[in-house]
């Protein structure tokens, strides 16, 4: 038997016969104890209880059929998901543990690069309790990962974790859209001639995702919940006037910084403006 994956078991939590026993159901599909017994080269008894434990755990399951017990094991990849949602549950609530011991709380940054270190990022979202807020560019992510949403939307949608997301309005963006009731999400578009980005944010628990698809592959995941609050009040200020199209006067200049004389032609234009229009005081809450 594979010592190496008996080792990964056991870091894992497992007794060593646990994770022979494992193995055994694993190598062997669908088999009755007696089976895994001697596969595994432990009693029959003692398989049968570490069968029993395994199944409570989630990591084994069976059937009866004409009152003979037939188990198999859980694939590994449902494990690794596993462990990764108790790994985010325990990291969740590492600020909790903290305060216990009077410790000041600084944000944790991870660095990710090249796309297995993209996945890693989105991997993570997948441990979420919360929503996603997200801020993406449709066509950006589907260009560096093909099976995007194949290997990451699908999963989410089937965890039923909830995305809003504000993404450029273009042909990408709107293909997006039309699928937001299969996919568990809301998305709104915004001119993607104004309001251009390339790299993504996900903010989540107490985690904000940032990811860059232009020139190299890079991301980050900070964790506090303090940035990640405030990041949530400003993306619902986005997302409750996503929808409303700004007059401009200079086409693309939303991302240049303003000079003096700009910033006070802009003001006397808006006020000027506010005053010729009435205004619903009740639909402007931001959240």
């Amino acid at each position: 038997m594979e010592n190496q994956l008996i080792t990964v078991l056991t870091n894992l939590g497992l007794t060593d016969k646990e994770a022979k026993v494992y193995l055994s159901c694993t190598e062997l599909g669908t088999a009755v104890v007696s089976d895994i017994a001697h596969k595994a080269g432990i009693n029959r008894v003692t398989t049968y209880d570490i069968l029993e434990k395994l199944k409570q755990r989630g990591m084994v399951s069976y059937y009866t059929k004409k009152k003979i017990k037939y188990f198999s094991s859980v694939a590994p990849e449902n494990l690794l998901e596993e462990f990764e949602k108790r790994t985010g549950d325990l990291r969740g609530a590492l600020p909790k543990f903290k305060t216990l011991t009077g410790e000041i709380n600084h944000p944790r940054i991870r660095y990710f690069e090249g796309l297995e270190g993209i996945k890693a990022i989105y991997a993570d979202t997948l441990t979420s309790k919360t929503e996603i807020l997200n801020y993406s560019n449709s066509y950006e992510i589907r260009k560096q990962w093909p099976n995007y949403d194949q290997e990451y939307v699908t999963k989410r949608s089937e965890k039923q974790i909830y995305l809003r997301g504000i993404s450029p309005k273009d042909k990408a963006g709107e293909t997006v859209q039309s699928q937001d009731k299969e996919f568990f999400r809301e998305m709104r578009l915004i001119p993607s001639s104004q309001f251009d980005f390339t790299n993504e944010i996900n903010i989540y628990d107490d985690k904000v995702a940032i990811i860059s698809f232009k020139d190299e592959l890079i991301g980050m995941i900070i964790e506090s919940i303090e940035i990640a609050n405030s990041q949530r009040a400003i993306f619902n200020m986005c997302w409750q006037f996503a929808n409303i199209v700004y007059p401009l006067n200079v086409k693309n200049k939303l991302l240049e910084p303003l000079k003096g004389p700009e910033v006070k032609g802009r003001l006397i234009a808006k006020e000027k403006k506010i005053s010729e229009t009435t205004v619903d005081e009740e639909n402007l809450s931001l959240f």
